[in-house]
């Protein structure tokens, strides 16, 4: 190997372990799987043409940030919000209820953890990690200015010092300070009962048999069993529709009429925005066995289910998640622990 060759792959080396926190960062900036991993794609790439004009004067990690923030900033110039449906319209009642779809980049979009949480033996650091990429703070996020959601996501998230992303932003600290706290109040007032799920990592006992129940009563399409997990004021969404459906009645009501296809359905365990979410295959009556249908992700609050997000769009999820897009009937047999 040449000396050229070897410093190019050390160099790829070093770029490429940063891959996963920029990953998290640009997710939390864009609201958006597909755009994420795109701009660092993009940051990785001018990163390595121009890094013999890297002088050192920072470390790598900084000099990638300033570059995907560029990135992103590119990016949101369009001034696409991203959103979840509740964030666009009133819950609709089940005798209304139509599916009416709206374009791609409308969504927030469903991240795999593994994608966007780096390893980290510190579990305090997890657990901020975890809530930052939940979809209630994710929808929250995407409300801010972009500028002032990086000065968040940089100084909240990634603990960053005020003087570190003064700089990476080009900026005062007094700049810095001042967009932190226009962006805390912006957060405080669109409060978001969600924001408040709380789920143990790793699950507590009480959060796994929950699961289990919710396991149990979905694939048996028992509607009095999953009542029974539903929060009064729970919530189920199913991007690209703009419907979203609030309370056990509504939910249950929809899934025995419009949803009633789902009758028979496979889960199949996800570790999806920092939260437990399920692979969704319904049967597949003109292939046999099972085809994939949803993400789920899931918020659990006191003991009971407050949100069901289905991520309908399953010819992009389910490769992003490393699932398949059919199960064979004999793969009903296999055990899948939750």
């Amino acid at each position: 190997m040449s000396n050229g060759t070897a410093a190019t792959t050390d160099l790829d080396a070093i770029l490429e372990k940063h891959r996963v926190e920029l990953t998290g960062y640009c997710y939390r900036m864009l609201g958006s799987s597909f755009e994420a991993e795109d701009a660092v794609q993009d940051t990785l790439v001018r990163a390595w043409r121009s890094f013999d004009k890297f002088e050192g004067r920072s470390s790598v990690r900084s000099w990638l940030y300033r570059i995907a923030t560029n990135v992103c900033l590119d990016m949101l110039n369009a001034g696409n919000k991203r959103a979840r449906p509740m964030d666009l319209s009133e819950s609709t009642p089940l005798a209304q209820a139509a599916l009416s779809p709206r374009p791609d980049h409308t969504w927030l979009e469903p991240m795999p953890d593994a994608r966007v949480l780096p390893s980290t033996a510190d579990p305090a650091e997890a657990a901020v990690a975890k809530e930052s990429v939940r979809l209630a703070f994710m929808a929250a996020l995407q409300q801010l200015p972009p500028k002032q959601r990086a000065v968040l996501i940089l100084r909240e998230v990634l603990a960053w010092k005020a003087s570190e992303v003064a700089e990476l932003l080009g900026t005062s600290v007094a700049s810095v300070n001042s967009a932190l706290q226009r962006a805390r109040a912006t957060l405080a007032e669109r409060h978001d009962k969600a924001a408040d799920a709380v789920v143990s990592d790793p699950l507590d006992e009480e959060q796994r048999k929950l699961l289990e129940r919710y396991v149990a009563a979905f694939e048996g399409y028992d509607m009095t069993a999953l009542t029974a997990l539903l929060h009064e004021d729970a919530v189920m969404t199913m991007p690209p529709f703009d419907l979203w459906l609030r309370g056990p009645a509504d939910i249950t009501g929809f899934m025995t009429t419009l949803g009633s296809a789902c009758a028979g359905s496979r889960l199949r365990p996800v570790e999806v925005n920092g939260l437990p979410g399920f692979a969704h295959y319904k049967p597949d009556p003109e292939s046999g066995g099972f085809a994939a249908w949803a993400v789920q992700v899931l918020e659990i609050s006191d003991g009971r289910i407050t949100g069901f997000h289905c991520f309908l769009d399953t010819k992009r999820w389910f490769p992003l998640f490393g699932l398949p897009l059919h199960l064979e009937a004999e793969a009903d047999q296999v055990e899948e622990g939750v």
